[in-house]
């Protein structure tokens, strides 16, 4: 049986960027929902005492779509942290990577936001390091995850509108652009 996580943070840590009223309703409603539907369809389904990753790599359907969400939301909430109190910035093999790649932090950060603008509908933004140690930047679809195609997720973005709306109405870019301000690279970098 899966269980709600439980936050890194008290539900307020997070604003001004993501409100405690947010909070409640996509981590205490939203997530709780999904781990619930999940152990319920598991039932019987032979996946029973699988990890999310191997649910997710071998599931479809409805199954897929609650452990992709119950997988999602977990590195979600837990890469975050109160922006006076989280690693601002990456360092290390990671920074160096980015560096590598992109240029510079400001340059991965204008190409992460801007995929996630541009993921019509709903969905997810990932980075995601390959087998490697390279570094790519995924759309996912719905409750999709990086791990079905073997790479190994690192950061997220949920652009689903109920991450954002109460807080954000439809500003998704705005919204997006202000999450790395809570975003903790130091656990970012454990992932990595």
């Amino acid at each position: 049986m899966f269980t709600l996580i439980d936050l890194p943070y008290a539900k307020e840590a997070l604003e001004p960027v993501i409100s405690a009223k947010t909070l409640e309703y996509h981590y205490g409603k939203h997530l709780q929902a999904y781990v619930d539907n999940l152990n319920k369809l598991l039932l019987g389904s032979g996946l029973e005492g699988l990890s999310l990753k191997e649910i997710v790599n071998q599931s479809s359907g409805a199954i897929f779509n609650n452990a992709g969400q119950v997988l999602n939301h977990n590195l979600y909430f837990s890469q975050f942290g109160q922006a006076d109190k989280v690693a601002n910035a990456p360092t290390g093999a990671l920074a160096a990577q980015i560096q590598k790649q992109w240029g510079s932090i400001d340059a991965f950060k204008d190409e992460f936001v801007a995929k996630g603008v541009g993921l019509f509908g709903s969905g997810w933004v990932w980075l995601s390091a390959q087998a490697d140690g390279s570094l790519i930047i995924t759309q996912e679809l719905s409750a999709s995850n990086p791990v079905t195609k073997g790479l190994k997720p690192l950061l997220t973005f949920d652009v689903w509108e109920h991450a954002y709306y109460l807080d954000y109405q439809n500003r998704r870019a705005a919204h997006l652009a202000e999450l790395w301000k809570i975003v903790d690279w130091k656990v970012i970098e454990e992932r990595y």
